[in-house]
């Protein structure tokens, strides 16, 4: 995957839509030209249906699949059914207007995986935010913006938490450097209420938070924030986005992600066990 301000960031099933059709094609022994040509269109259109960078038009997808050899009628269906599924917009439409699109994709990403990882070295993880810490970080990185923008951003991130409730919840495994829990956002109150919060995430089943303190020393990932984002669907692999300050890079390529994920394996030993990060935190509390 590439830089998400390049393009309309897809959803996670019209990638494994597009995967599946790519594997149907590569099975049927056609090549893009062979393939484009039952459409009339280039090999660029199929090429890009494959990669999720365009929509899935349903009349191609169709046709692409009596090409592939899949002429069973229910089997067909049930293709195209998905398909017409993963051209709806996400829940995150209603948010186009403040919402980049690099980071549709990554609402996306964290709404369908089944393991997320990150490494934060600023803030505290989105999903474990306050809305009083959540505020003073929009009014931070964005202080020319209207009160409205501020409250539109707040309702999104609200509303991405929800993923931590539900039924089947990914599980979230995020390093926090000791500077998040140190410098001050908010004043003393946002900051006691968001370590209060950050204590009461430690119980749950589904999440392991870990600190990694200044004793610590310099390690392996202190280049700046990650995310690793794990699937239960044998068509996706390990996607990272790695986060700057006007956008993000999404690599899904093995030698990329092993790096970030070697990177952050050597962190997570480094770091305080997870069984003694509320204790961190109760300490941190008591200084606030």
């Amino acid at each position: 995957m590439t830089d998400a301000r390049a393009g309309g960031a897809p959803t996670v099933l019209r990638v494994i839509l597009g995967k599946r059709l790519a594997d149907l094609r590569e099975k049927a022994a056609l090549n893009y030209e062979q393939a484009a040509a039952t459409l009339d269109v280039t090999h660029a259109t199929v090429r890009r249906m494959e990669k999720a960078e365009v929509g899935l038009k349903i009349p191609y997808v169709e046709k692409l699949l009596r090409t592939y050899g899949v002429t069973d009628p229910v089997e067909v269906e049930g293709f195209l059914a998905l398909a017409r599924e993963a051209n709806r917009p996400g829940w995150w439409h209603r948010y186009r207007d403040v919402l980049p699109e690099w980071f549709s994709a990554f609402v996306s990403l964290e709404g369908e995986a089944g393991l997320i990882r990150a490494y934060e070295p600023h803030y505290a993880p989105g999903l474990l935010q306050t809305q009083e810490y959540a505020t003073a970080v929009f009014r931070a990185g964005m202080p020319q913006a209207a009160t409205e923008e501020i409250d539109r951003l707040l309702a999104l991130r609200m509303e991405r938490q929800a993923v931590l409730n539900r039924d089947d919840p990914p599980l979230l495994w995020v390093v926090v450097d000791e500077t998040v829990l140190r410098r001050p956002i908010g004043g003393r109150s946002v900051m006691r209420g968001q370590v209060d919060r950050l204590i009461e995430a430690c119980s749950l089943p589904h999440v392991r938070l870990q600190v990694i303190p200044f004793a610590a020393g310099p390690h392996p990932a202190m280049y700046g924030p990650f995310h690793i984002f794990r699937f239960q669907v044998p068509e996706l692999p390990d996607i990272v986005c790695a986060e700057s300050l006007i956008g993000a890079v999404y690599f899904d390529q093995r030698d990329d992600v092993s790096g970030f994920q070697e990177a952050l394996d050597r962190l997570c030993a480094q770091a305080a066990p997870a069984q003694s990060t509320e204790a961190f935190l109760g300490a941190i509390r008591k200084e606030i």
